[in-house]
């Protein structure tokens, strides 16, 4: 999917996509693992299969070493749900291990994820998430 650097980011910061998590697709490293958690989301939105496998640590349950089915098993996630609400509930943050606790709206459903990110060689990593008792 194509998006204008100048539109909304997909993230549901309220920033422009280009002052928010276009840099990180191109490239840049996140500074936290908050910036990674929302730029994956953006990723989903926008179909960059790549970019979730590169952020991905090898200890996830979807990690695989066959990239080109995990990509295809990506994109039918991102293509078949609507990414239309983000919410921030918690963050804590450290040094290699932080925790990010959100609600994500995909379409008419929505669900709160904690997810724990590992840093890895100045790289933050997605690692896991549980899905807390409401």
């Amino acid at each position: 999917m194509k998006i204008s650097p100048n539109a909304p980011c997909p993230c549901h910061s309220g920033d422009k996509y280009k002052k928010c998590c276009h840099p990180y697709h191109k490239g840049i490293l996140p500074s936290n693992a908050l910036k990674l958690m929302r730029s994956r989301y953006s990723a989903f939105a926008l179909s960059l299969p790549e970019y979730i496998m590169d952020t991905t640590h090898p200890n996830n349950g979807d990690y695989s070493d066959d990239r080109a089915a995990w990509a295809r098993s990506i994109l039918a996630f991102s293509r078949t749900h609507d990414f239309t609400g983000l919410k921030i509930l918690d963050f804590i943050d450290g040094e290699s291990v932080a925790y990010v606790t959100f609600s994500a709206v995909l379409g008419e459903g929505s669900f709160i994820e904690k997810s724990r990110f590992y840093k890895i060689d100045k790289k933050w990593l997605y690692e896991s998430g549980e899905f807390p008792e409401s």
